[in-house]
């Protein structure tokens, strides 16, 4: 009993050393974790945030000092527990099995408890919990400051003996994308997928931003303060837009699919700025703004400065990788154009009138409309109700339903050519 009463100071020390252990962990997986958008903000937020901002303006030198008390403590701590083992094996109940058993136990000890699980909650809530440590943190890194022109000595020599010839490379260049494509294979699904992602890249220098955003009808906008029980559902778009507090125009947002734990009230706090686009701007400029800016959220609006509608990153990239990109299908979840005979379609009323020429391989009038909702609109010259018909060139046009002003649902038929001349 006197032995065993002897390692409780020992065990104390493992304990203490492995929480330790948890926050240089927590800390570095918080930190590294953190994302561009986040920490612009903690620039210039609390005085913890700008601590933990300014840990990561120098990445070298705060992984480094991490990564020397990590290894000290895990030093000191396995030193512990080998004097703890050699004594539980003098203890004649225990002897050697009960040493074993305590030597795997203090391993998976500190694999577990100081690196499995500070990290996955770090990983979780990355910003809360970078906050909470960086100035702690930042003593730590402070004490460390001296040893770290020995620390990068020791790296650089490491470095030269060992990777004599290691150079550093660009993220990606030109010869790169060209051996992906050479040892792609010769799968001509594969094949014909790259071509249709390379046709898309081209045509969004040609294709405007209004053809691609979400409608102002399809989203809807919180003003602040945005509580947990406004949200009834799941906004189609992803992102809850919150409003500015005079007005019904967009100011911010917030992406949900990385949000773990929003706050009963004040969500908006959470919100990022959205980027302002004209409606005639392309598809491309959108997206190089929004990828310079590191905004997920373009707000497009018209002449007259009034918000029409909302393209979104995942809108963009959706352009890009699918194989038929279309907006009508991405919101309406389903096939917008249904072909029921042999010349005749029910087509949706937001459908793209690009896409539509694609898709009945005709040639289409000119019009200043974007949709073909937009065209049966101009042709009647009135909000469209079931029953009503209408001549577009070739197309012989029928509404169908009217499920609201931009959710129509319209019958085509294709008339031939010899029609037209009739």
């Amino acid at each position: 009993m006197n032995e065993l009463a002897a390692l409780t100071p020992w065990l104390v020390a493992m304990v203490v050393l492995m929480a330790f252990s948890g926050f240089f962990s927590a800390s570095e997986a918080a930190l590294f974790y953190l994302r561009p958008r986040q920490l612009r903000a903690m620039e210039s937020g609390k005085t913890a945030e700008r601590t933990a901002a300014d840990l990561l303006n120098q990445p070298d030198r705060l992984l480094s000092a991490i990564l020397f008390w990590n290894l000290l403590i895990n030093v000191v701590y396995f030193s512990i527990s080998s004097i703890c083992s050699i004594r539980i094996e003098r203890i004649p109940q225990l002897g050697q099995t009960g040493a074993i058993l305590f030597a795997v136990a203090s391993l998976l000890a500190i694999i577990f408890l100081s690196e499995m699980v500070p990290k996955s909650m770090a990983v979780l809530k990355p910003r809360p919990i970078a906050t909470f440590l960086s100035v702690p943190l930042a003593i730590a890194v402070k004490l460390v400051d001296p040893l770290m022109p020995m620390l990068q000595s020791i790296y650089m020599i490491s470095r030269r003996i060992i990777w004599p010839g290691f150079k550093e490379e660009a993220w990606l260049e030109l010869d790169d994308v060209q051996r992906v494509i050479a040892h792609s294979g010769s799968d001509p699904a594969l094949i014909k997928h790259e071509q249709s992602v390379l046709q898309n890249i081209v045509d969004m220098s040609d294709i405007r931003v209004d053809e691609f955003m979400r409608p102002r009808t399809q989203f809807v906008t919180y003003h602040p303060p945005v509580k947990l029980q406004d949200l009834q559902h799941l906004p189609p778009s992803g992102y809850i837009l919150v409003a500015e507090p005079d007005s019904a125009e967009i100011a911010k947002a917030i992406r949900l699919d990385n949000q773990f734990d929003l706050p009963e009230t004040d969500i908006d706090r959470h919100a990022e700025p959205v980027l302002y686009l004209p409606w005639c701007s392309t598809a491309a400029d959108a997206f190089e703004k929004m990828s310079h800016r590191q905004r997920e959220v373009t707000v497009v609006v018209n002449e007259f400065g009034d918000t029409i509608g909302i393209l979104t990153i995942e809108d963009v990239l959706d352009a890009v990788f699918s194989n038929h990109p279309s907006r009508s299908k991405r919101l309406l979840e389903g096939d917008p154009v249904q072909q029921i005979d042999e010349n005749l379609w029910h087509v949706a009323g937001m459908v793209n009138l690009r896409r539509l020429e694609k898709t009945l391989d005709v040639d289409l009038q000119e019009t200043s409309c974007v949709t073909l909702g937009g065209v049966v609109h101009e042709a009647l010259q009135k909000l469209a109700e079931p029953g009503d018909q209408c001549r577009w060139g070739r197309l012989k046009i029928k509404v169908l339903e009217t499920k609201g002003r931009a959710n129509l649902l319209i019958e085509i038929r294709l008339s031939s050519s010899q029609e037209d001349g009739e």
